[in-house]
């Protein structure tokens, strides 16, 4: 998976890319914009989208293949399935976030995911070290479980849980990997500045009653 994109380029092809870790950026593809929640995987071929921007799809084969089930019934009922889970996954990254652990229902779920869809991996030589690799190529729509719930272990087993934030002002959730841990907002781009002004503004408010 592609880590998260750099402020210039923080929406990819309509999805937000802020949160330094991929299954993070999957969670946010529930945002709340200016009209409400907004669900930014309405159908396959948004989660096809999606998954090309997060760089899970890579290889022309692969997105030959995604095409091809823009209107399969079994990859319309997989993308129910995976935003089912994306909403329980949200639940224990809430409890994370609060210093809570995960269910064991939540757990026994991943668990039970990953034996179902692991993820193959290979070992190459490059450049004189040694590098392991994904192996990515779905075969059906299921297949796709296997990134996703190898990125959900990933940030439940070796994520620092005091560094998982929501923004202060959306319903962005983000890894922070700024040295002091005191980032706040999901972008400085997006809901930084916004909060900043409005800051700016309450104080200019309080300074000008003061004078009167």
């Amino acid at each position: 998976m592609r880590a998260a994109a750099q402020e210039a380029n923080e929406w990819i092809d309509g999805f937000l890319f802020v949160a330094n870790r991929p299954i993070l950026d999957f969670l946010n593809t529930k945002p709340v914009l200016a009209d409400g929640p907004t669900e930014l995987l309405p159908d396959v071929h948004a989660l096809e989208r999606w998954l090309i921007a997060a760089g899970i799809a890579s290889s022309p084969k692969t997105k030959t293949i995604l095409r091809n089930w823009r209107q399969s019934a079994a990859a319309a009922g997989f993308l129910e399935q995976l935003l089912g889970f994306r909403e329980r996954l949200r639940e224990a990254i809430v409890r994370m976030e609060n210093g809570l652990s995960p269910t064991d229902a939540f757990l026994a779920e991943v668990n039970a995911l990953l034996t179902q869809h692991p993820l193959p991996t290979s070992l190459r030589k490059r450049e004189n070290k040694v590098t392991r690799e994904t192996l990515f190529e779905p075969l059906k729509p299921t297949d796709l479980w296997a990134p996703i719930v190898d990125a959900t272990a990933d940030l439940l087993a070796d994520t620092e849980w005091s560094r998982l934030r929501k923004c202060e002002s959306c319903v962005v959730h983000f890894f922070d990997t700024s040295k002091k841990g005191s980032r706040r907002w999901c972008s400085m781009n997006i809901c930084g500045n916004k909060l900043k002004v409005a800051a700016y503004q309450r104080r200019k408010r309080a300074g000008e009653r003061d004078m009167n």
